[in-house]
């Protein structure tokens, strides 16, 4: 049996329910934002048919894919009820509740992705994340992240052990030598029209 870390405790608790209550202001703002970077990052990728989000919260990246590919199955994967219910509620995606850790995905899909989520797993379940990340992808897997070359823990809210910056694709490609590394980007948290929190993505195919 998988031992619930810290963080999934947190963030599944009252702690998420902040984070959901405290960023589902100006959304469409941050939609608009999401769109411009997914537009950047898929860019030359075809075919997306399908497409599943680890740790989605309450849907705004999946509101920016949806407006971008509105044919595609788009689905998320979430730890936080309350989060999961907006997306429900929604409609436009399905949304698997559990650990993106541990959650049992019985499909593929043509893109696995995070954005802002492995940056709070803990060290200690990483490599299982990316196994599922790997395993449930058919084409492409899409990491958007906090980037630093050596791994490292930085206080969150006044939390310690809340948030890691670290190379998180260039380790998964380290696992899976048959990933190939095919684009990647930065967004600034100055840009003008469509600020990211400095996002580092990386865009990797089988």
């Amino acid at each position: 049996m998988n031992k619930t870390t810290e963080q999934e405790k947190v963030w599944k608790g009252n702690f998420g329910d902040s984070y959901t209550s405290r960023t589902s202001v100006n959304t469409k703002k941050q939609v608009a934002s999401n769109i411009s970077l997914f537009n950047h990052a898929i860019k030359n990728v075809s075919n997306l048919s399908s497409i599943i989000e680890f740790g989605c919260n309450f849907g705004l990246n999946l509101h920016a894919l949806r407006e971008l590919l509105p044919e595609s199955k788009i689905t998320g994967i979430e730890i936080n009820d309350s989060s999961a219910d907006i997306v429900d509620a929604w409609g436009g995606a399905e949304v698997i509740r559990g650990s993106i850790s541990d959650v049992i995905i019985d499909k593929k899909f043509d893109m696995s992705f995070t954005k802002g989520v492995l940056i709070h797993i803990h060290p200690d379940k990483l490599k299982k994340v990316y196994e599922q990340l790997y395993s449930c992808s058919n084409k492409y897997i899409l990491i958007a992240e906090y980037y630093n070359p050596t791994p490292m823990g930085i206080p969150y809210r006044g939390h310690k052990n809340r948030l890691f910056k670290r190379d998180f694709a260039g380790e998964i490609m380290g696992i899976y030598p048959d990933l190939t590394l095919i684009d990647y980007g930065f967004v600034y948290h100055n840009d003008i029209l469509f600020p990211q929190d400095d996002i580092n993505w990386f865009l990797m195919k089988k």
